[in-house]
């Protein structure tokens, strides 16, 4: 690996590139060993060179924004990860916001706002980047990316840059076809509308109001845990379980929101999966519904 972290000298500055990085330190879980290389590219051109001399060496990669919807193992990750946080640029023509992938949601439902542009205040308390919302079509109180998207600029699995529109994103929920043909977002573009500033503040500030009294906000989590299965509720199916509360170590649901699995201090990787199987496991068993995850494990 010695002449692997030569190479990505000469495409990072060394204060880009962390060696046996805590993952801990990058996700929301606050959970997960360390990364045999963890990097910032400083913009979308150093970002597609670290990623083709990642694959031309053939060494594993995995690419993270905020770290909002990830699960990374206790042993760590022996590969690259690249954090967007390096892609960081949001214009705006008219009605058009046009922003990078590791522009955070909540940064860019802001500056929405102080243009007076409406649309994207579902997005303001999502924990996670415009990349990572585009990838999953991340939602929130009956609005979702898909609402807004009109194109996305990808870096594909040849390693060739091209921009896709809005329908060719194959948007679903909780899916796109940026996850599923490996695809990795560098920008996109969000059609918004003309509003009121204090109306659309307002709004945010309500949104933001139910998050606190509804979601277990005061422990690290990664957000909802399991996607909504068709006919139901996860977090009602697991409540009606009697595992309100369940624990396994630090793992537990959220007493707050069923739907939720929090670090209570010190929780482990392997304890959160073990509480998520046993979820699952007790969900079917009573229901009959398979809980699927909507958290990423690595």
């Amino acid at each position: 690996m010695e002449d692997f972290y030569r190479d990505l000298k000469e495409i990072l500055p060394e204060a880009a590139i962390r060696c046996q990085e805590p993952m801990a330190n990058h996700t929301t879980f606050r959970i997960g060993g360390p990364a045999a290389y963890y990097v910032t590219p400083p913009g979308e051109e150093a970002f597609v060179r670290t990623v083709s001399l990642c694959r031309r060496r053939r060494i594993p990669w995995y690419v993270v924004g905020k770290g909002s919807n990830l699960l990374v193992r206790d042993r760590g990750y022996a590969g690259v990860i690249l954090s967007t946080e390096g892609l960081a640029e949001i214009s705006v023509e008219g009605e058009e916001m046009r922003a990078s992938a590791g522009v955070l949601l909540s940064r860019l439902a802001k500056a929405a706002a102080q243009k007076a542009l409406t649309g994207l205040e579902f997005a303001a308390g999502i924990p996670g980047t415009l990349g990572g919302a585009v990838v999953m079509n991340a939602g929130a109180y009956g609005s979702e990316m898909r609402d807004r998207l009109c194109w996305a600029r990808v870096l594909d699995s040849q390693g060739q840059v091209k921009t896709l529109e809005a329908d060719e994103l194959e948007l679903g929920y909780r899916r796109s076809c940026v996850q599923d043909r490996g695809y990795v977002v560098l920008k996109a573009g969000l059609r918004l509308s003309a509003g009121r500033r204090e109306d659309i503040l307002d709004r945010m500030e309500e949104l933001a109001e139910k998050r606190r009294e509804k979601q277990p906000l005061e422990y690290p989590s990664a957000g909802s845990t399991f996607k909504r299965p068709e006919g139901y509720f996860a977090g009602k199916l697991i409540d009606d379980a009697g595992l309100r509360g369940y624990r396994v170590g630090d793992a537990q649901v959220s007493e707050k929101h069923c739907g939720f699995v929090v670090n209570r201090g010190h929780a482990t990787a392997a304890q959160v999966a073990l509480l998520c199987a046993q979820v699952q496991q007790k969900v079917r068993e009573q229901f009959g519904v398979e809980l699927e995850l909507e958290v990423k494990q690595l």
